[in-house]
């Protein structure tokens, strides 16, 4: 007997479904409360001591860690081993998106010289080098699987940039410091210090390994349990960890209003988003991938983990709130480009048959 999808689905599974039907509308909802109310999201973005003890907590990062650790228990483990008999894909995947921004950023940044701002765009450049230069988003596989592209060189392009990430973040930011001007390369040595202190490591890398390390260990009911509740949680943490970031960039606006800052950041952004997307999928036609493929090289070469880079912002430059602005327009830029991928790959339905003719 079939049993109705509604049966043995608990509020936890009804709840996961409803987040991320609305996800789209939830972070626009996560925007506006930033602008409209920004004190509570500026006040979490701060180390507050916990109660009793001499411990800070840091809301940003935990909520990194949080929602990094749910992608982590998400990635179906046993998939990768397909991955070895393909290795092209994945490996293209990983080297293009490493290369790739060391060709995009010195050429935004050389357009940007030609502006009229004082530090030639600087403050910009630098909000584009801490994205691109972070591992591919989790969120990747969710638009690969509405695509039906191949989510096994998907999930292995976020575990692989994810594992090699604590050395490939500072090189990256190291290679592309010299093209920043004003005083932007000293206020990036925080940053900087941070990454080689082990940012990777344990913002990025520890949250993600333990997520797959507790897929591998857990019994199937045991996992099936966890992923009930830690999926919409993560989610909500997701939420929270936009607004958080939001208040920063916006409510900084709000207090000193740079017009032009508010004009400039979505087109840098989208300058950068659209390049990254473009050289993906140029590179899968020169590959001659297949469509699911070069879904996958497209999307790992576009999409970057920007809620790590907005957290190491918080965390690293809390006196330069306003480089958070291009690093949420291109959050917003990312997620329309990988919707028109995938809206590309995606099988067209077979038309139906005629509608019979009225009488």
């Amino acid at each position: 007997m079939t049993v109705p999808p509604s049966h043995g689905r608990n509020r936890a599974d009804r709840a996961t479904d409803w987040l991320r039907q609305r996800l789209g509308r939830a972070v626009v909802l996560s925007y506006a409360a930033a602008l409209l109310l920004p004190g509570p999201g500026q006040w979490l973005r701060h180390a507050h001591p916990l109660a009793g003890t001499e411990l800070r907590l840091h809301t940003a990062p935990l909520l990194l860690s949080l929602v990094l650790f749910s992608a982590g228990l998400q990635v179906p483990v046993r998939a990768l081993g397909q991955l070895l008999r393909r290795p092209r894909a994945l490996l293209a995947g990983l080297i293009l998106h490493l290369t790739a921004p060391l060709l995009i950023i010195p050429l935004v940044a050389f357009l940007l010289r030609r502006s009229p701002d004082a530090d030639g765009g600087s403050g910009l450049v630098t909000a584009m080098i801490l994205i691109v230069a972070m591992p591919v988003a989790a969120g990747a596989t969710v638009w690969t699987g509405k695509g039906q592209g191949d989510q096994p060189t998907m999930v292995g392009l976020v575990v692989a940039s994810t594992l090699v990430s604590p050395f490939t973040i500072p090189a990256t930011v190291g290679a592309l410091a010299p093209l920043l001007s004003g005083g932007y390369p000293d206020a990036l040595g925080p940053a900087r210090d941070t990454m080689n202190s082990g940012f990777a490591f344990t913002q990025v890398l520890l949250p993600c390994a333990a997520g797959l390390m507790c897929r591998l260990v857990s019994p199937p009911r045991l996992l099936e349990g966890a992923l009930r509740w830690v999926v919409p949680v993560a989610l909500a943490g997701s939420l929270l960890l936009t607004y958080v970031n939001a208040s920063g960039a916006l409510g900084s606006f709000l207090a000193h209003p740079r017009p032009l800052l508010l004009i400039a950041a979505p087109i840098v952004a989208a300058v950068v988003c659209a390049l990254s997307f473009a050289v993906g999928r140029l590179a899968a036609r020169v590959l001659r991938l297949d469509a699911p493929a070069a879904s996958s090289l497209t999307l790992a070469c576009g999409m970057n983990n920007s809620s790590a880079s907005a957290v190491l912002i918080t965390t690293t430059l809390p006196d330069k709130p306003h480089l958070l602005l291009p690093v949420l327009a291109y959050g917003l830029l990312q997620k329309t480009a990988a919707n028109r991928v995938v809206r590309m790959t995606r099988p067209q339905r077979p038309p139906g048959p005629p509608c019979p003719a009225s009488s």
